[in-house]
């Protein structure tokens, strides 16, 4: 079973993180290697090189993120109870409900 909240959370911190880094690479390669039109025609509102645009394409990309999470989650939490009946609700993340934790010793 995943988490809503730590994958949403994964999922929106790695979209922000992409974003930034698609920016940074369009500042230093030519401009016919640029991604700006994919990225202003992907987030409403962002403009190219200018402080409000970065900022809410940066937003933006962090809310699209999240929305995946959001959705991914509860998708995939359905299909591995369907399908994999070891799993409960109640019990470990990706351990079946008849099996003992596994121990695990410290070093």
């Amino acid at each position: 079973m995943l988490n809503i909240k730590v994958v949403s959370w994964a999922l929106a911190t790695t979209t922000s993180i992409s974003f930034v880094v698609c920016v940074v690479f369009g500042l230093f390669t030519p401009e016919s290697l640029h991604s700006r039109a994919l990225l202003e025609q992907l987030l409403p509102g962002f403009k190219w090189l200018t402080l409000p645009g970065f900022l809410i394409g940066l937003v933006e990309s962090f809310l699209y993120g999240a929305y995946a999470g959001l959705v991914y989650v509860p998708v995939y939490n359905f299909f591995a109870r369907r399908f994999d009946p070891g799993i409960s609700g109640s019990g470990r993340s990706g351990q079946s409900a008849n099996k003992p934790p596994i121990a695990r010793g410290g070093r």
